[in-house]
């Protein structure tokens, strides 16, 4: 086959039948941002912005098919994940990984639980997810999912994402939005021992409004690393457009989550 010389972004994760979430989010943010993207898609999910109804796994040798199918063709220049579904799928992830994207930079979203409080992976699959995060270039989870990972929920928060860094050996943004305060507090911790902080004002924002936001910033995080940014510059610009686009949400009263 001869290959395509389109470098592209890669989201690989669930579908969002609400469309305010999973790959329907990451593709509409890479589209927004003007970056070319594919998709490999690990479920299919009924879902609204309340919760998730039903969930029907892709099919393993599918799943393997849609990413060779991606990078056989095209140049992947970012891998970001999303809800990965099991333990099974994270394996065929982290082969296809192995042999077509080494070196190249990886962006995990820990999805974990639904909005709901459903989980959405098993012990066994959180296990592999370590594995995962060893391999990424930038881990980004919220207060819940970095206390879930740590397996630590007395420890003060910024203390669990600096060992997490450590012990991970990679960076991590750990996102504020659980901040109980007006203020909140994107803090990126990186390999090397540096952190940044990122300081925006809390929006109170409904289900619908925040439904999506976690998949909305790490792709657009993405976009802004093959774009050629640094990690700290890609971060705040991700930060500042995803601030925006929710101001304009609020602005126009927009109760959809896309």
């Amino acid at each position: 086959m001869e290959r395509c010389r389109l470098n592209v972004c890669l989201t690989v994760g669930g579908s969002d039948s609400s469309a305010g979430a999973g790959i329907q989010a990451d593709l509409a943010t890479f589209q927004s941002l003007g970056v070319p993207a594919c998709c490999a898609v690990t479920a299919l999910t009924a879902q609204n912005p309340h919760g998730i109804s039903s969930i029907m796994p892709t099919d393993l040798r599918h799943f393997r098919a849609e990413l060779k199918a991606i990078f056989d063709y095209y140049d992947v220049d970012v891998v970001k994940t999303g809800m990965l579904v099991d333990a099974a799928h994270i394996d065929v992830l982290l082969d296809v990984l192995d042999h077509d994207h080494q070196g190249k930079t990886v962006i995990v979203d820990p999805v974990l639980v639904a909005s709901s409080g459903r989980p959405l992976l098993d012990h066994d699959a959180v296990n592999r997810l370590h594995v995962l995060c060893r391999q990424a270039t930038l881990v980004t989870p919220n207060w819940p999912e970095l206390h879930f990972l740590s397996i630590d929920e007395n420890e003060e928060i910024h203390i669990v994402a600096d060992k997490m860094t450590k012990l991970w050996q990679t960076n991590l943004l750990l996102k504020g939005g659980h901040m109980p305060s007006e203020k909140l507090e994107d803090k990126l911790f990186l390999e090397n021992g540096e952190q940044y902080s990122y300081w925006h004002e809390k929006m109170i924002l409904d289900k619908e409004q925040a439904h999506g936001t976690g998949c909305r910033l790490a792709s657009a995080i993405a976009t802004m690393m093959m774009k050629g940014l640094s990690l700290q510059i890609a971060t705040e610009n991700a930060i500042d457009w995803l601030n925006k686009s929710l101001h304009m949400r609020l602005a126009k009263g927009s109760q959809y989550g896309g």
